[in-house]
């Protein structure tokens, strides 16, 4: 008896193991240029869906007009981090076009006529476009348009602001194609608590969003805990009935003291739920001890332009920053090996099937890290992935499958309801 119950222990250890580790590496005694080969290879055989692309707000502020789409926005541009060149080129299938509702809305109202703005701005670009984009709503959807070699659009509304304190808002949001709200942003809204404001309002969720959760079980929109404070991301979790995800958040091990990230145990909460977080590409997200070195190198830099009278925009600056950057790097940002150290955290704490890709292209600034400076370079991920052992299948979910599980799970617990 006490042979077998040893023997089961032993194989109790075995599974967890495999289900906590990378599978044994499909590049084996490969060369650095056959590891480079297949991951370029793979980053054009599977769907990759990133979880936050903030595309639509960046044309915004570019002052961005449909009229534009005639010299190259959103086909081809050196503004950014997306383009649809760029993206064809790394492989990037199913980009969540973020509808970033920032927080002044809360205060000036608006925040819903935003959104509907920005939702308009995606189902321009796909109408105008029809050969190279199209909006998706279902994980379905995306994999039909890959098939025809289109990049689909699903769209997420990052700031749950634009409900208001209307629910009815929920469902509206979900007709016109939003397919996860962020509960909030940087400030505490009528919905929740936001990591980067300590005024705890609420002490997590309000009773509205509780509702506001409830509702989006029931009409399919997939609860983002992104930006959330601790107090609601665990009251989140026992709410709802349906996986969540974190579309755009890394891992709190690195970055002490950063509540905006995810702490283990809210990993293994996240695994128990059987949601997926999708790792943020930031610099500031993935290595806490560049969060201050970056800061002060930039106000450097800024200090080095304005004392030759130069914006930062002008093409006199342009040489300088480059320089800069080059000579400065290793302070001011982190690199692909890091993001891949962020997926192994979270492998060995809450399995392979929990975490995916969220870059946050457009929406960090200049804080990407080296290797993976735009949409162009999600090969140079995947090669480094595969040097670490991680075989086609685990790349393959890391790249859309976890994150389709959970999209689709949202659906089912929708028709069930």
């Amino acid at each position: 008896m006490i042979r077998n119950l040893s023997l089961l222990f032993l194989l109790a250890i075995g599974i967890f193991s495999c289900n906590n580790t990378p599978d044994s590496s499909d590049s084996g005694e490969m060369s650095e240029a056959e590891i480079e080969a297949l991951a370029n290879e793979l980053a054009h055989e599977y769907i990759i869906t990133d979880g936050h692309v903030d595309l639509p707000y960046r044309l915004t502020i570019t002052n961005f007009r449909f009229t534009r789409e005639l010299i190259g926005i959103p086909v081809e541009t050196d503004e950014g981090d997306f383009d649809y060149k760029r993206a064809k080129e790394g492989g990037l299938d199913a980009p969540f076009m973020s509808i970033y509702i920032p927080a002044s809305y809360q205060e000036t109202g608006g925040a819903k006529e935003f959104a509907d703005s920005l939702i308009d701005m995606v189902n321009g670009v796909a109408e105008a476009h029809p050969d190279k984009f199209a909006v998706a709503t279902s994980p379905d959807q995306v994999e039909e348009q890959f098939k025809k070699g289109l990049i689909s659009l699903p769209m997420g509304m990052e700031n749950g602001a634009p409900i208001g304190d209307d629910l009815a808002n929920v469902a509206y949001f979900h007709e016109r194609g939003i397919r996860y709200i962020t509960l909030t942003h940087s400030k505490d809204n009528l919905i929740c608590d936001s990591s980067y404001d300590d005024s705890e309002t609420w002490g997590g969720l309000s009773d509205f969003g509780k509702k506001v959760v409830e509702e989006m079980n029931r009409v399919g929109i997939m609860v983002d805990i992104s930006h959330v404070s601790d107090n609601t991301f665990y009251q989140v979790m026992e709410l709802t009935k349906a996986p969540v995800i974190a579309s755009h958040s890394s891992c709190r091990k690195f970055t002490p003291g950063f509540e905006r990230n995810m702490s283990d145990d809210m990993l293994k909460k996240l695994a128990e739920n059987g949601g997926v977080i999708q790792i943020n590409f930031g610099s500031g997200f993935l290595d806490g001890s560049l969060r201050e070195s970056s800061r002060q190198k930039r106000n450097e830099l800024d200090s080095i332009l304005e004392a030759r009278g130069l914006e930062a925009t002008a093409d006199a600056a342009k040489p300088i920053i480059e320089q800069f950057r080059e000579d400065n790097k290793a302070l001011m940002y982190s690199d692909v090996q890091m993001v891949a150290d962020h997926i192994d955290n979270v492998v060995k704490v809450a399995g392979i099937d929990h975490v995916g890709l969220g870059s946050d292209f457009d929406g960090v600034g200049d804080s990407l890290p080296t290797g993976l400076k735009d949409v162009s370079q999600y090969p140079n991920l995947i090669a480094e992935l595969l040097r670490r052992g991680y075989s086609k299948e685990d790349i393959r979910k890391i790249c859309y499958a976890n994150a389709f599980r959970v999209w689709r799970a949202v659906e089912k617990v929708s028709a069930s309801m």
